[in-house]
């Protein structure tokens, strides 16, 4: 018979342990599991780069871990052991055959963050969402670590943010509060949830990955799915979040409403939500029956509608426990968070900007509106499977010369041309974008300083994932940077 977690930890120094992913949060989870008693724990890795056996080897000669297993081969040495439980990494899909037929004779299959669910003392915070997660996981983090600050409390960040929480578990503390950005990879298997959630939006991503769309946006739902008296804060004018507003609401669940494109609570059309946001004249408004707030857009010092949402729905989610002066405590200095529309340089009259985030069409789509055109945009990157054909009237309506690199290119070529040919056909102007293939970064952007002229923008906004070049979407922003600032 299956044991569950606290079973398992109760149990853990007799316990075998084997954990799937080498990363940042499976090594916080050999160290928890560690210090909890663990006496045999087993590391299975594709990968075989330094990083993996570097790590591997460190955690051996230290005690941590009893044997480490890489290369393709990996998952057919795991079918021949057997174990209590088998913590995977989020980007591990948990339907593999050796994983199911793990879990059939009797193995636990679970994640770091479901084991952190389950031991953290505090009050949740939960943020997911196709766009806008990490923005608004540090707005709601700073919201709570201003309101906590009165009290003696504290406010932890984690989740996909900075170090992991399993980390320090013990620092933790029932009165304190934590604030997770959770991804749909880290949600597919969870079973309890935060007290309190957000959605920020749900639109195609990570296709290539997720076996349809309705997977991953079934994996978003579960991070309101396993507590049924908690709080959910959604998107109103995006379709799939609003179709869950009003499925929870009808379920009379906890439901609070936010948009920027909206500018009454009369618009909203749905009373029976517990607060709704919106932005009216260029203050942004909370309204319900027993909380007010009101602040002035222009206090929040990053551009874009998307931005400001990102606002409604942190304050949104923890308006009961906040005031409006740990509102203005939050924004005060807050610029935005790296790699997302960050200002890099101004040089010969064209402003640089790195948005290396913007890793689906969507997030290029809200980028590209903080801009009032003449801009050259570099994009392109690795494909998610998802469709590109929005991309093209953004495009069009900004960019003078965009620069593709990277096997989304002919993708995002296609979708703008369709747009070109649209508008032609319709008797328009389209002002005859450029469009230029490159084979590497550095001669994108010495393409782009070429055509920039002084009043431009030069735009990194790859509208695809980095992992075509890249480790991740923070060393494609830092590279971007680097030879930017070496102009």
């Amino acid at each position: 018979m299956q044991k569950d977690i606290i079973y398992i930890m109760e149990h853990i120094d007799s316990a075998r342990v084997a954990v799937l992913g080498l990363g940042i949060s499976n090594m916080a989870l050999i160290r928890f599991l560690h210090e909890k008693g663990a006496r045999f724990v087993a590391v299975y890795d594709k990968n075989e780069n330094e990083y993996v056996l570097s790590n591997s080897r460190a955690l051996m000669n230290d005690g941590l871990i009893n044997e480490t297993v890489t290369g393709e081969g990996y998952l057919k040495a795991l079918s021949d052991k057997e174990y209590d439980v088998i913590f995977r990494s989020p980007g591990i899909r948990p339907d593999l055959p050796e994983l199911e037929s793990a879990a059939e004779r009797g193995t636990l299959i679970s994640s770091e963050m479901e084991l952190f669910f389950e031991f953290c003392p505090c009050k949740i915070y939960g943020v997911t969402g196709s766009d806008g997660k990490t923005t608004t996981t540090t707005l709601l983090w700073r919201l709570l670590s201003a309101a906590c600050a009165k009290k003696g409390r504290r406010a932890w960040l984690g989740g996909n943010i900075g170090r992991p929480l399993t980390d320090i578990l013990p620092e933790i503390h029932d009165d304190d509060c934590a604030v997770l950005e959770l991804s749909s990879f880290q949600l597919m298997t969870m079973k309890r949830s935060p007290h309190v959630s957000i959605i920020t939006n749900i639109t195609p991503n990570h296709l290539d990955i997720h076996k349809d769309y309705d997977e991953y946006i079934n994996a978003k739902k579960n991070i309101y799915a396993g507590v049924e008296n908690s709080l959910t804060v959604l998107n109103a004018c995006n379709t799939v979040t609003a179709e869950i507003a009003g499925s929870l609401i009808s379920q009379n669940r906890k439901v609070r409403l936010f948009s920027a494109y909206l500018s009454s609570a009369e618009e909203f059309g749905s009373p029976a939500a517990d607060m709704l946001a919106f932005e009216r004249n260029g203050v942004l408004e909370w309204v319900s029956d027993t909380v007010g707030f009101r602040t002035e857009r222009a206090k929040l010092l990053v551009p874009g509608k998307y931005n400001a949402e990102n606002l409604l729905a942190a304050v949104s989610a923890c308006a009961d426990v906040i005031t409006q002066s740990d509102i203005e405590e939050a924004l005060k200095d807050f610029k935005g968070v790296e790699h997302r529309c960050e200002f890099v340089r101004e040089l010969n009259g064209v402003r640089y900007y790195n948005s290396s985030i913007d890793s689906s069409p969507n997030r290029t789509i809200h980028t590209l509106t903080v801009f009032s055109g003449n801009t050259v945009m570099i994009a392109g990157g690795k494909d998610k499977n998802i469709p590109y054909d929005d991309i093209g009237d953004a495009v069009l309506d900004k960019v003078h010369t965009l620069i593709l690199t990277g096997p989304t290119a002919g993708k995002i070529e296609a979708a703008v041309r369709k747009a070109e040919k649209k508008r032609t056909d319709n008797g328009g102007r389209t002002g005859g974008i450029r469009i230029l293939h490159v084979k590497s970064y550095e001669e994108a952007v010495l393409n782009a300083e070429k055509y920039a002229r002084p009043g431009d923008t030069v735009l990194l906004s790859p509208a695809s994932t980095s992992f075509d070049m890249f480790r991740n979407f923070e060393e494609r922003g830092n590279v971007f940077k680097k030879l930017v600032n070496e102009l």
